[in-house]
């Protein structure tokens, strides 16, 4: 990830806030990859378009977060470890087994997000800037739960066939039949995929995607996220950084996991108001 410039890696920006990174499996047959760490983006997508099996995903195991835990355990009295919504991923499942095993001192909460990609990414740093201000536990859950009922999140797809496969579609099965001409723009509601317009032509899509961050203006965080097509994105944080009151924007490529599920060419915006 990077802000207001060409994205790198979201392994940056989590180390540059103080967020511990767990990540999320891919599997190409019996070839397992970690998300971000096996396996780039780009490296994805290039095998993504050309096997003929759709890839699966799982979720770290109950083993990896407890030697997480346990890690983070020695050097802080808490954790707060903030997770893909439930409904999407079995992460939370692992994460709360981990708990349950864990031996140490140290006081543990996990948390739903309800959201995914970008919109957890929001809420995480909201966390991670309440942790370095010093506010205690109950003040960092609090600011969690204002993230998650204020995040939006947008999807411009350019198709729902990996979402269908993948079984992860939700609400937005409503769409389906009608996608020849429309690209369809979905949403996060209550952990859920959710569709939330279609529009007429990709360009269409886009200039909905403007319309929708000034229509929450001013900002306070917003990211731009995309699949391919990082000129597109680039050109589109371009475009809402006024909106935005630092001025600055996220821009965020999706990773394997939930590119497994979305496909090729999407763009789309998470955004918290102001």
């Amino acid at each position: 990830v990077a802000i207001g410039q060409k994205a790198s890696t979201v392994a940056a920006l989590a180390k540059k806030l103080g967020i511990t990174v767990i990540p999320l499996n891919v599997h190409f047959g019996t070839d397992v990859f970690k998300d971000g760490i096996d396996i780039v983006p780009d490296d994805f997508y290039s095998r993504l378009t050309s096997e003929q099996r759709l890839p699966t995903t799982s979720q770290p195991s109950v083993g990896e977060f407890l030697d997480l835990y346990e890690g983070l355990g020695k050097e802080n009295k808490e954790i707060v470890s903030l997770h893909i919504s439930n409904k999407l991923s079995g992460t939370l499942n692992s994460a709360n087994q981990a708990k349950e095993q864990y031996k140490g001192d140290a006081h543990i909460e996990t948390v739903d997000s309800e959201n995914g990609s970008m919109g957890l990414g929001l809420i995480a740093i909201a966390a991670s800037k309440s942790a370095q201000n010093g506010d205690s536990i109950d003040k960092i859950l609090s600011e969690i739960a204002d993230s998650i009922r204020s995040v939006k999140f947008f999807a411009l797809l350019d198709t729902l066939e990996y979402l269908e496969k993948g079984g992860r579609i939700g609400k937005a099965r409503a769409f389906m039949g009608s996608l020849l001409r429309v690209k369809p723009i979905l949403t996060c509601k209550d952990g859920e995929v959710h569709p939330f317009e279609q529009t007429r032509s990709r360009a269409k899509g886009v200039e909905r995607l403007c319309a929708l961050v000034e229509s929450y203006a001013p900002i306070g965080e917003l990211s731009v996220f995309y699949s391919t097509t990082e000129d597109e994105a680039l050109s589109l944080s371009e475009r809402l950084k006024p909106f935005v009151s630092s001025n600055e924007v996220i821009i965020s490529q999706i990773g394997p996991v939930v590119g497994t599920h979305t496909g090729p060419g999407v763009l789309g915006v998470a955004l918290r108001p102001e």
